[in-house]
């Protein structure tokens, strides 16, 4: 028997084995004990052992799946072999008859296959196909390495594509208050009169409440280019979230109010279902703000003039809210209702208008985020009907 903790072994015994071991008290008094029967084992039986630390060498642990030590392995002749646990003498004891079986097996085989190289003449010896056990421990290592690496690379990619994909997302969907900035602006600046220091043809209230919408689109750009920021320089593959009690309800009509002037320019109608019990969610203000902008955003955009934009809300469950903004466009195809979740997917009718790509994944992710789900489905006057679940917040 030959044994090694540090130098590498070459010698070609066909019956090897790793012993791992840790550095318990307990552990190596079972440990002294194991070497102890193998080495009256020796007197019959030749073999080659390799006592192996897990905490030097936890890749080859890994490896092996080991869930416990001392644990002693047979890794020759195939097929492998582990003895695990505070018996492992006595399981010795069943097995090595077995074992010396299956050496005398594989050694047979090997002199076989010498004697018909032998008698076609060709005078060499075959390869041995046995592994040191060293070697096949570094092999191990090598491949371990290699897969970890691989993890890595693939770790990266993805981070580096959800960075893209979030970056061209959020970019895309700073348009939205952008232009609900300047609208309120330049309406409080033609309005004002320098002279006098007053707003003329505006009353005191709509003056206040075009100051609000401009402070509160001013505050959700600056959040998304925090975000930028923050996906540019993060490591993780995870859309950040702060959840809080939400009126979902009131924020919808909040956000239709915002976008009032370009469903009154087409003259469409309005038609909503929110129930005044309608419970809070337990959502991210801004982010969910986001998703309302881009549904209602695409409503308006796809609905013809003199057509019906509609908000429902219903309590679905004691867990769950459910949300509905529907229009009475065209429509989205059943083949492509999955589909149009994706990045940058497009209806081929749509390839020259804006919307229906980056802002629906978006709102996909968002509201993935909050563990909730959204899909789309036809009304019951056609069109397209968007839905979304947030949970309800805890009472």
């Amino acid at each position: 028997m030959k044994v090694s903790q540090d130098q590498p072994i070459y010698s070609e015994a066909p019956l090897q084995l790793l012993l791992f071991v840790d550095g318990r008290p307990k552990s190596r008094q079972q440990v002294q004990r194991i070497r102890a029967y193998l080495k009256e084992l020796e007197a019959q039986y030749s073999f080659e052992l390799q006592m192996i630390d897990v905490g030097q060498q936890p890749y080859l642990a890994e490896h092996f799946k080991l869930i416990a030590t001392p644990a002693l392995i047979k890794i020759h002749p195939e097929p492998q072999q582990t003895l695990a646990g505070s018996n492992i003498i006595a399981e010795l004891k069943n097995w090595w008859p077995r074992w010396q079986t299956a050496v005398d097996a594989f050694l047979k085989l090997q002199e076989d296959l010498q004697e018909r190289i032998e008698e076609d003449g060709r005078g060499t010896s075959p390869q041995s196909t046995i592994r040191s056990v060293a070697v096949s421990a570094e092999l191990i290592r090598l491949s371990d390495e290699i897969f970890h690496l691989k993890q890595e690379k693939e770790k990266l990619q993805e981070q580096l594509q959800f960075k893209d994909r979030v970056m061209s997302m959020l970019a895309h969907d700073l348009r939205n208050p952008l232009t609900a900035t300047a609208i309120a602006i330049e309406t409080l600046q033609s309005n004002y009169n320098v002279e006098v220091g007053e707003f003329q043809r505006l009353k005191p209230a709509m003056t206040a409440q075009l100051l609000k919408q401009a402070r509160n689109q001013t505050r959700i750009i600056d959040r998304m280019i925090a975000d930028l920021l923050q996906v540019g320089r993060g490591h993780d593959t995870e859309f950040p979230i702060v959840p809080q009690k939400l009126e979902l309800g009131k924020l919808s009509l909040e956000v239709l109010e915002e976008l009032r002037d370009r469903y009154i320019a087409k003259s469409q109608k309005i038609e909503t279902d929110i129930p005044n019990d309608l419970p809070r969610v337990y959502a991210d203000p801004e982010r969910i703000r986001q998703v309302l902008v881009n549904l209602l955003d695409n409503a308006i955009k796809y609905t013809p003039g003199d057509g019906i934009i509609s908000l429902a809300a219903l309590h679905r469950t004691t867990q769950k809210v459910q949300f509905t903004i529907g229009d009475t466009g065209p429509g989205i195809p059943q083949e492509n209702r999955d589909r149009i979740f994706e990045n940058h997917f497009r209806l081929q009718r749509d390839e020259g208008t804006d919307g229906y790509g980056i802002g629906l994944a978006l709102c996909q992710r968002i509201v993935r985020a909050h563990y909730g789900q959204i899909w789309v489905d036809s009304g019951p006057h056609g069109g397209a009907w968007f839905h979304f679940t947030l949970p309800v917040y805890p009472s």
